[in-house]
């Protein structure tokens, strides 16, 4: 599947992965929609992306899915791929007090959110002639990371998901791709993760654009580069082996105490 001169909606599209993905497919061509739950981040990207269009939404909840998939059908009629990338990811420890609600934040925007997105476009999408899914899980849908619990089984799920709705979709018209990233260099990974990533280097992600981009050229329903594709590979052949590597390599670290 080529990507020019396509119309592509990718929801969480003013940072990290998002935006990049959108920067590249804009350069190429392509008509490029982004939603973020921000209206000020909208604006700020689309000052930074001239051409971009940007509409307020939030996966996480269904009313909002529903007239995006109205406004955006309505606006942009040839819309033919559509990206599933927002997402959170925190570290969570399990065994301090914490709400139920929030407990299951991951899953909410993670894994329920790209499922009622497909739901909401896919009659639109089988209905072009040539159209794509294209779901961004994680490498660590493969190994989980012991201090990221629910984002790990989020994306485990969502990967799940994204094979049972290719084998469904196969012989129609829509394609169903699967990105899983390794660590990537975003605002995400050095915020929440900055102690923990402290002389460890994720992937640019620049980089991981543009072979997610090329994997889709190329056909490939899942592309797993750099660090993912490893541990997809030991999940097989050594699975409790890099659980417990990453979960030494990733064990939670305290801030260091402020000088006085």
């Amino acid at each position: 599947m080529q990507l020019r001169q396509r119309t592509i909606l990718i929801t969480g599209g003013t940072s990290g992965i998002g935006f990049e993905l959108a920067r590249q497919l804009l350069a190429r061509g392509n008509t490029v929609i982004i939603t973020s739950r921000d209206a000020a981040r909208l604006a700020q990207a689309q000052q930074r992306l001239p051409g971009l269009h940007g509409f307020v939404s939030d996966v996480a909840d269904p009313a909002s899915i529903a007239a995006l998939c109205a406004s955006v059908t309505a606006r942009f009629p040839t819309l033919d791929v559509l990206v599933n990338n927002a997402g959170i990811m925190r570290k969570l420890v399990l065994n301090e007090a914490r709400r139920l609600e929030d407990v299951t934040r991951e899953l909410d925007v993670n894994v329920r959110g790209p499922m009622q997105m497909v739901q909401q476009f896919l009659p639109h999408l089988s209905a072009q002639p040539a159209s794509a899914i294209v779901n961004v899980s994680s490498g660590l849908a493969f190994v989980p990371l012991a201090i990221s619990p629910i984002y790990s089984a989020a994306k485990s799920a969502l990967h799940a998901y994204t094979r049972a709705l290719r084998m469904q979709l196969s012989g129609g018209t829509v394609s169903v791709f699967e990105i899983a990233p390794p660590g990537v260099e975003t605002p995400l990974l050095r915020g929440e993760f900055e102690a923990e990533m402290q002389g460890t280097k994720g992937m640019p992600v620049a980089q991981l654009a543009r072979r997610a981009i090329e994997g889709i050229e190329r056909g490939q329903t899942e592309i797993r580069p750099g660090l993912a594709n490893v541990l997809m590979l030991m999940s097989r052949l050594a699975p409790e082996f890099m659980f417990r590597q990453m979960g030494r390599m990733m064990k939670p670290k305290a801030a260091a105490p402020a000088s006085a």
